[in-house]
């Protein structure tokens, strides 16, 4: 008789929007606050990822828009989040507080990286965020659920960093919505017949309305 397996998960949320995502401005570590429409997505996520997992971590970003999307899931499930800076968003250095119109002028066209002008290349993102999950990984325990709270860019590198994808697979993944989530899961079975199944991606770009 095989015996159940007991899943491990992490579930990526992306923080709730902010003035500047609803100007389309670029933000990256501009330590910018939700936008009132942000705190009613960051409730309602926050209240879906409660019902639908027993959530039994919490870590963050360290910027204020992760950090005010984390405390409503704090406040769900009656958890503490853990801050960790590697979790977050591109720095984009001189571009940031520009809008698509303003980068292209200043720069003539969209940098495929930010680093010549202060800021970070994608790799470098990709490197230092799969770092933060890779610890956060290697402490969940079978059955335990820890929720990451995050930026739609560095999230998008990091996952497919961490899974071991193609960089170039990240292109074609659609950009997360503000409050949207991915879920990662893996599996151990009981008799060691799969002592360490790879994470796998179990859903991408969930969510929920809000009223």
């Amino acid at each position: 008789m095989v015996e159940p397996v007991e899943i491990r998960r992490i579930v990526l949320l992306r923080h709730g929007v902010t003035g500047w995502n609803a100007d389309g401005r670029y933000q990256g570590q501009t330590d910018i606050e939700l936008a009132e429409t942000g705190h009613q997505q960051a409730k309602a996520a926050a209240r879906a990822l409660g019902t639908t997992f027993a959530v039994t971590r919490l870590v963050s970003s360290d910027l204020m828009r992760a950090r005010q999307t984390a405390a409503y899931v704090a406040e769900e499930t009656g958890l503490e989040a853990a801050y960790d800076p590697r979790l977050r968003e591109v720095c984009a250095g001189e571009a940031e507080g520009m809008n698509r119109a303003e980068i292209y002028e200043r720069f003539g066209e969209m940098p495929a990286s930010w680093e010549p002008y202060g800021g970070e290349s994608w790799p470098m993102v990709a490197a230092r965020f799969s770092g933060a999950l890779h610890d956060v990984a290697e402490t969940v325990a079978p059955g335990e659920t820890v929720v990451v709270v995050a930026h739609g860019g560095a999230i998008r590198q990091g996952l497919a960093a961490f899974l071991g994808w193609d960089p170039s697979v990240v292109t074609t993944l659609a950009p997360l919505t503000n409050c949207a989530w991915i879920e990662l899961t893996a599996r151990e079975s009981a008799h060691g017949l799969i002592p360490s199944a790879p994470w796998r991606l179990a859903t991408y770009g969930m969510g929920t309305p809000i009223s």
